[in-house]
């Protein structure tokens, strides 16, 4: 199974058919798709100016929708880095017990879902790595009462999401799952009542 690197250098690489770049392009998604794998083929799309349905993309097209991941990719495999090195300070200073974050982050470990958007064809439009790092500076502060991506105030739970967790707080601004550990107590149990408020 090829990695999402030589993944990566197939889309590049002007020798391989351009349906091979295109497919070489979404298999990368198998390994790094921020959004989920359909919203965030969407998502390049869409940035990259071509239709998600398109066979016969303009290579560059292809590759301008592989630099944004790669970007973001890497913004998210340094956070990793920082992640496990923090885990493993923690443990040698005794603290055993992972808190909310190492919990969320457990779910999206290698980048998968880290802002899941469970609508394909609602999602942030700011490019990947901007997203990433909007969540990551907002896993590292003290929780808060709005979206960390959009800024957006209109947060409601959901149910029945294609993704674990399969509940939670969805932001009908920008359509992404908020980790639960961004959030105050009270901006959750505000989420909780607008989804009572909308059923009613």
């Amino acid at each position: 199974m090829a990695g999402f690197r030589s993944l990566a250098r197939q889309v590049r690489d002007p020798r391989c058919d351009l349906a091979l770049r295109r497919y070489s392009l979404r298999k990368c998604l198998e390994r790094f798709a921020p959004y989920g794998h359909r919203a965030t083929w969407d998502h390049l799309c869409s940035r990259a100016g071509f239709d998600p349905e398109d066979r016969s993309v303009d290579p560059a097209r292809l590759v301008a929708a592989l630099d944004e991941l790669e970007e973001a990719r890497a913004v998210w495999l340094a956070y990793e880095v920082e992640f496990a090195e923090r885990r493993r300070k923690e443990k040698h200073d005794g603290l055993r017990r992972p808190g909310s974050v190492d919990d969320w982050h457990r779910l999206t470990w290698g980048g998968f879902g880290v802002a899941w958007c469970d609508d394909p064809r609602v999602h942030p439009r700011e490019p990947l790595a901007e997203v990433l790092r909007r969540l990551i500076a907002a896993l590292e502060r003290e929780p808060g009462t709005s979206c960390p991506v959009c800024r957006g105030e209109r947060l409601m739970w959901r149910y029945d999401l294609d993704h674990e967790p399969s509940t939670g707080p969805v932001c009908t601004d920008c359509g992404i799952l908020v980790p639960r550990p961004v959030l105050t107590p009270a901006a959750l149990a505000d989420a909780r009542r607008a989804r009572l408020l909308v059923s009613a």
